[in-house]
Order: structure tokens, then sequence, then C-alpha cells
């Protein structure tokens, strides 16, 4: 039995925590899921993964949360801020160079926000033509081309120069994307007519609630429930493995700057599968991948289908959606079934007629298998849906012969994907964003700059100045929202809030904050209030990235009026949950990252986004945890650590403990109670907790229950594994024609004995027949009752034992109260004697007084008489 506070060693015991067996909480029915006690990562590497008894095929699946992202701090009391942010960094010492940071942001993938970074970027459509996916589908890949390229993106290959809208240059070497496919994920608005009277309609982040909906069914969002979901399955398959074998107990804690896997899982959960919707355009394609192979008859006419199908066909875009993103245009070639020469020929056309943004993809046609000498595994997406993962993570439990969904490719082909997906970025998906914010804020946003930009507003507010378009569309008071809910893609706000969210993906804060201001009052005025909201969020954190200093006056007087704007507008106007969980989750992280008094801020965020009720139990439970690391990262000053948070720290600790503990997630409660009890026993001792008489019962029930629920759960599996041993002895049993059971499972060398008895037998049964198995039984049942006599024997002399010791002790017992009244005795004669010795002594006294008064008279005879007279 193994103790998982080990690596905590405090020097009270106020909080005790069990050990527990490696097998402990088996579960004895395999088919049903019970309660998670996981959530502890499991090793560094997967190389030291324990064995995945559970599904085993499945364990790509849970890949994620094997081993954090990144090495973390056992503990993060005494640990500065962050180990990675130089010294100009906004979130380390001054002075500020936000720049360092967002260029060194991919040293610790798990970081907050690194993740922000990664999960607003650009998009890019895949539209592929019949031919390409059956190409793809013959190498295994059954939703085609999207599902071959879309692993390379999720980091690009080398270094990538972006310049921002002063000219400046800058080089990132974490730029990443995401490939969707056409038309997925589309979710419209709700009218305008409809108002709040529809909302309870809606999903949590605006989807529609039907059942047939065709954005749900398209990956069209992301639910808070389903991200739940997600993390919880995790922590189920975590706790399977965790207890399903040996190893040895993790050294993993709680860090400041990595989240654990299962708070970052949740996070990527929350970021990924982002819905293409009006009042954002972070999902909207900034480019299109239109595709044919080399075996099209028709290429050039395909391609020219494609294109308008995709512009004003049926598969076109709602009229929200900018229809003018950048066409990229994708000769596949097979390598082992097509002509070479063919294929140039054909790309050189494809350069005349549809310009300079082509690429020619070579790969090989057949299938890869894990056994080819050139082939690697497919890396799995990392920015999936939780829509997506839920059914495959289904899809694993509810099928028997799962196999494991692990594909393979040539090495070849992945070097050609980098290749091409680098080409696309760094030639045209790049250029082709910077020239569009340059034309916007040029020719749009510079006009609602300064005082004139300021007049405008205030005239359309006012209502001078309606065009005609407004007018057509039905808008009153100058407004362009449309009464469907959205604003077209042509007008002024549509093109601004492209040109905010296009210089955020390209890392220009400075212009994405500016812009997302003028928008703020735009979309107050007109009552577009998920707009308003989804503004007043992305303001609040290109200013928290902004690489310069922030007052507690400026924090108060813009970040905490953004994030207190989006999160009503969110919640209260739009009933959008997700948004509103979104909004302070990323703040949170952001405003901690600042440290100083900006994580007194995020704490304050962080306790308003749990009074809101919007959160699950898992993420109620993660929530606490990050608030504990969150005042842990608080420094203090001198020798005492004066305004450090250690004992707000250690309280969320235990609360988080409890609400795990409530979920049946014991490894993670555990966990959560070592780090409150060491940070605890970290504090002087007239500041610990053992002065507070309600905090430390509270503390040590938490303990007690923590023990009887491992205590109760060990001794259930303990019953599981005798039931299985005693059908394998049976088995062995039987083929070892009656002999007597000898287990093996207790005793050190059991094996080999076992082994040595039962292979002499089976010969003699083979030879000898009926007769000689008669004798072996006969032979059993004598050893049998000659053991159950020496058994019986051993415990009569034990019992006699106990009895002769009982026996002594009694009279030992005995001699000792007689000593004991021997010892009063005296001492009651001793006291005797001194108060007869005091009577004499008073007596003495007496006779001597007597002596000196008749001496006194008989000298002074004529005294007594003149008394007497």
């Amino acid at each position: 039995m193994q103790s998982f506070d080990h690596d905590h060693d405090a020097p009270t015991n106020r909080v005790s925590t069990p050990p527990v067996a490696a097998a402990a909480l088996k579960s004895s029915n395999k088919t049903k899921a019970r309660q998670s006690l996981g959530g502890l990562p499991l090793s560094q590497s997967e190389a030291t993964l324990p064995y995945r008894r559970s599904h085993p095929s499945a364990a790509s699946l849970y890949a994620s949360t094997f081993s954090p992202p990144g090495s973390r701090s056992q503990s993060p009391a005494g640990r500065p801020l962050s180990t990675r942010t130089t010294s100009g960094s906004v979130f380390g010492a001054s002075p500020n160079n936000g720049l360092a940071l967002a260029a060194g942001v991919g040293d610790g993938p798990g970081d907050s926000l690194n993740l922000i970074l990664r999960a607003f970027v650009p998009h890019v459509a895949i539209y592929a033509s019949e031919d390409t996916d059956s190409l793809l589908q013959e190498k295994g890949l059954d939703r085609g081309l999207w599902e071959l390229l879309r692993p390379f993106g999720e980091r690009i290959q080398g270094k990538v120069i972006i310049r921002d809208s002063n000219g400046s240059s800058r080089v990132y070497e974490d730029y990443s994307l995401h490939f969707t496919r056409f038309g997925d994920g589309v979710v419209h608005p709700e009218p305008v007519a409809a108002g709040l009277k529809n909302s309870h309609g809606l999903g949590t982040n605006g989807t529609s609630g039907r059942p047939n909906d065709p954005s749900r069914a398209s990956n069209g969002g992301t639910t808070v429930a389903e991200v739940e979901a997600v993390v919880d399955k995790h922590l189920y398959y975590a706790e399977d493995s965790f207890f399903g074998a040996p190893h040895s107990p993790t050294t993993h804690g709680f860090g400041i700057d990595t989240p654990s896997p299962y708070y970052a899982l949740y996070l990527r959960r929350l970021l990924s599968g982002l819905p293409l919707t009006p009042h954002e355009t972070f999902a909207h394609p900034v480019a299109c991948v239109i595709a044919i192979s080399s075996r099209n008859q028709a290429p050039i006419e395909t391609l020219r289908r494609l294109y308008t199908e995709s512009s004003t066909g049926d598969s076109r875009l709602p009229n929200w959606v900018d229809g003018e993103f950048l066409r990229y245009y994708v000769l596949v070639h097979d390598e082992e079934k097509d002509d070479i020469t063919r294929s140039m020929s054909l790309f050189d056309q494809m350069k005349r007629n549809l310009g300079l943004h082509c690429h020619l993809l070579r790969i090989r046609g057949t299938r890869s298998l894990a056994t080819d000498d050139d082939s690697i595994p497919l890396p799995r997406c990392e920015w999936m849906s939780a829509v997506e993962e839920l059914a495959d993570l289904k899809r694993s439990e509810d099928h028997e012969g799962y196999e494991d969904p692990t594909k393979y490719i040539f090495e070849s082909d992945a070097t050609a994907i980098r290749t091409f997906v680098r080409e696309m970025v760094t030639q045209s998906i790049i250029p082709t964003m910077e020239r569009h914010v340059s034309v916007w804020n040029d020719q749009v946003a510079s006009r609602r700059r300064g005082l004139a930009g300021r007049f405008v507003g205030l005239t359309r507010r006012w209502g001078f100045g309606s065009n005609s378009r407004s007018s057509v569309s039905g808008s009153t008071s100058g407004s362009n929202y449309d009464s469907l809910g959205f604003y077209r893609s042509d007008t002024p706000e549509a093109i601004m809030r492209k040109l905010a969210d296009y210089a955020f993906m390209l890392r220009d804060w400075k212009l994405a904050y500016s812009t997302y201001d003028i928008l703020r009052s735009d979309f107050n005025n007109d009552k577009a209030w998920r707009y308003h909201a989804a503004t007043n969020e992305m303001a609040a954190l290109s200013l928290l990235i902004m690489p310069q200093n922030l007052s507690s006056k400026m924090r108060a007087e813009t970040v905490d009026t953004m994030l207190e704007a989006a999160f009503y507008s969110y919640l209260t106007r739009c009933s959008a949950r997700y948004g509103a969980l979104r909004c302070l989750a990323l703040g949170l992280e952001l405003l901690r990252l600042r440290g100083g008094s900006s994580i007194d801020d995020a704490a304050r965020w962080g306790l308003r986004l749990l009074e809101s009720k919007v959160l699950g139990p898992v993420g109620d439970a993660l929530i606490k945890e990050r608030l504990a690391i969150c005042y842990a990262s608080k420094e203090g000053s001198g020798t005492q650590a004066w305004g450090s948070r250690r004992r707000k720290s250690a309280l969320w600790y235990v609360l988080a403990a409890d609400t795990w503990l409530a979920q049946s997630k014991f490894i993670q409660a555990q966990r959560c109670m070592n780090e409150a009890k060491k940070t605890y026993s970290d504090l002087p001792a007239d500041h610990g907790i053992d002065l507070f008489s309600h905090a430390s019962n509270f503390i040590l029930s938490i303990g007690q229950e923590l023990n009887e629920n491992l205590e109760d759960a060990n001794h259930e599996d303990n019953e599981s594994d005798d039931d299985e041993s005693e059908i394998v002895d049976e088995e062995s049993e039987a083929l070892g024609g009656g002999r007597r059971r000898a287990s093996s499972l207790g005793f050190p060398g059991g094996t080999d004995t076992a082994n040595l008895e039962s292979a002499p037998l089976r010969s003699q049964i083979a030879a000898s027949g009926i007769g000689e198995e008669k004798e072996a039984d006969e032979d059993s049942e004598e050893d049998d009752d000659e053991e159950d006599e020496d058994e019986e024997d051993e415990e009569e002399d034990k019992k006699d034992k106990d009895d002769k010791d009982k026996d002594k002790e009694e009279e030992e017992e005995e001699e000792e109260e007689e000593e004991e009244e021997e010892e009063e005795e005296e001492e009651e004669e001793e006291d005797e004697e001194e108060d007869e010795s005091e009577e004499e002594d008073d007596d003495d006294e007496d006779e001597e007084d007597e002596d000196e008064e008749q001496s006194k008279r008989d000298r002074h005879p004529s005294e007594a008489k003149g008394d007497f007279g």
C-alpha cells in the first residue's frame, strides 16, 4: 500500500493520508462505469505510462492527459511567478516587453496564454472534389483531405514573420492555424424580434436547441455540458489506468506556470471548435483550399465549378460572412499510380489560369501500416471540438472489439504536407491578411478615430445620415443592425470587427484593442447585445496581453468595466453560458499572469464565476484549484512574506478537495488535501490552522472520509481479486487431477512450488489411470487431514500460551497491589509516630512555662501581694 502524500512531509498529522494499494478501487463490474478516482497525472512521458487495462486500444484517445504538457513544480509555494518570462515581460519584472513573452510562449504548451494564442488563429476551410476524397479514403482516411491536413496546421514549421500596422516585423516560432471543413459549424443568429423571448430555445453558446438543427450535427458549437463530459471521461479513464496496474506514486503536484492536464484540457475544449457566428469572425474562413487530384479527367472545369459552388452556389456561406476570402488551389498527385509529367503540366496550367496561389502536393496513394519501415503515426488533433471527442470516446466504450484509432502515413507524405502548409501560410495567408488590415484600417477605421469620428458616431446615433441600405434592411435610427440579428458583411461595423479579429490573430494587440474599443459603443447604441458582449470580451483580452503596465485605477476603469459588460450581456441578455464562462476564465488567467495586485482581481473574477452557477461539477472543482494556485502565486515582501495569500490558497485547496470528494474523485481530493497540508505546515506555528477548531474539524472530517472511502474500495477490490483467483485455481485443479490447491498469490516463490508439484502428477495420471488417481485423491485427503490437525494443535498451543500469559499478568497485578498496601501501612505508622513526638514536645513546653512563673513569684513576693490587695 502506497501513500500519495510522500512528497509533502509535513510535521503535522492533522490530515492523515491513507496508503492505497496498487490495485485498489478496481471495478468488479467491467461493463459499468463507476465514479472516478482519477485526476492524477500518470507519468512524465508516454514511455513510462502504466498499462491501460480498460480498452487498451483506446489509449491514444486519452493522450492529452497522459502527462502534463510541460514540467511543473511540485508546489506553488516559494516559486517565482514564471520561469519562462524574461525580465522584459509585462508578466514578470519591469520593464515590460510583451513581444518577448509572446515570442517565447511556445515553451509552455499547456500555458494559459499559449492556449489563448493558439485558439484564436486563422481558420482555413477545405473544399475538395470527390476524386480527392476517394484517393485519401484509399489511404485509410475516411474524412478525406481535411483529416490529413488538420494535425499539421497546429504548429507551423519554422519561423513566421508578421508585420504590424506600423510596419514593424515580428518573428514567431509557434504560429498555427486551424483547418475546417467548408460550411461546417454555421450558427444562425436569432432575429431581433424574437429577442429575449426565444433565448431559452438556444444552446449555451447561442446554437439552436432543435434536435434536427444542422449546425449541431456539423459541429456547430460547444456547450459547457459537453466540455464537462469530455474532462470527466478523461478522469474516469485515468482512474482505471492508475489503479489497474503496479506503479510508482506520482511526483506531480500543482504548478503555477503550467496548469494540470485536466484544466488545460478543459480550457482547450472550451476554446476548440469555435462556431461560425456573425458576432465574431475568428471562425470565418481566411482562406479556402480547393483541391482536386491527378485522377480528375477535367481538372480546370472542376476547379471552376468548386469555386462557383463556394461563392454563389448552394454551398455558399451566409450573407453575414465576407465571401472575398482567399482561394488556394491544390493538386494532389498520387506518386505511385499517376504520371508526374502530366501533373506538372496541369499544375503550370493552373497557375496560368488561376494565379500564383497554387500548390502541387505529392503523396503516396497506398495505405501506410504500422509495420512499414518509413511509416509514422498521424498526429491526433489537439484542437478538436468537445462534440467530436465525445463521440470518439463513446464509440470506444460501446464497441467491445474497438481497435486502436491511430492511423499511419509515410514519412515522405508528412514532409510534403509540412512544406505545403508552411508555403501557404508564409506566402499567401499572412500577406493577404496584412494587406486587408492595412486597407480596412486606412479606409474604414481611421474615419472613426479622433474628433471627427466621434462626431460621425453621434450623428449616426441620432439618425442623421442614415443610408438606403439601413432603410432596406428594416433598421432605424441610422443603424446598420439588421432585424434578423446581424450586420451584413459590407457594413462598416462588420468590416471593423473583422479588422480587429485579424489584428488579434496577427498579434497586433494595440490595433486590435483600439478597434474593439470603438465598436463597443456602436454595438451598445444598436442594442446588438451578442456583438456587444463579444467585443467587450476581446477588448479586455487584448488590453491584458498588451505590453504595458496597468495600474489598479486603470484596471478598475477599463478591464473590470469591459469584463462586467461582457459577462452581463452574455449571461443575462443573451442566455449564453458558454460565452460567460469563456470570458471570465480567460480574464482570470491573464490577470493572474500579470502578478502583483492583479492576482486579487483575478481571484475576484474567479469567485464571480463560481457564484454565477454557470459551471458544472468538474469545472467548479477545477476553478477552485485555480483560485488556490492564483493565491499561492501572490508573493509577499520581507522575511515574513507580508502580503502573501498562503492561507487563502490553503483554504481553496481544502474547498476543492471537498468538491472532488463529493464527486467520488478521491485521488484529486487527496492531491488537494496534500497541498493544503503542506501550505499550512509552511506557516508559522501561531498562524496555523490548529488554533481554529471548526476549520481543523472540517479538514479532519475530509481526511477521515477519504480514508474510509479508499479503505472500503480497497476491501471490495480484495474480494474481487479473491474471486478471480478462485476461478483460476479451480481450472488448474481440474487439469492437475485433484491435487491440493496451493495459492501462489501471497507467498514468494509459490509459483515455482506449484509448478514442481503439478508437472510430475500430470505425467503419472496419463500413465497409470483411474486407480492411481484414486490413490492420489486419498493422499490429498490425508494431507488435508494432517494439515487440519496441525492447525488445531497450533491453535490449542496458542490458546494455552495466551492463558499462561494472562495468569502471569494477574499474578503480577496482585503483587503490585500487595506492595502498594504495605507502603500505605508504613506511611500511616510514620504519621502516628510523628504525631506522638509532637504531643510530647508540647507537654515539655508547658512544664517549662509553669516553672518559670513559679520562679518569678519566689523572687518578688511583695508584688504578688500588691496585686491581690
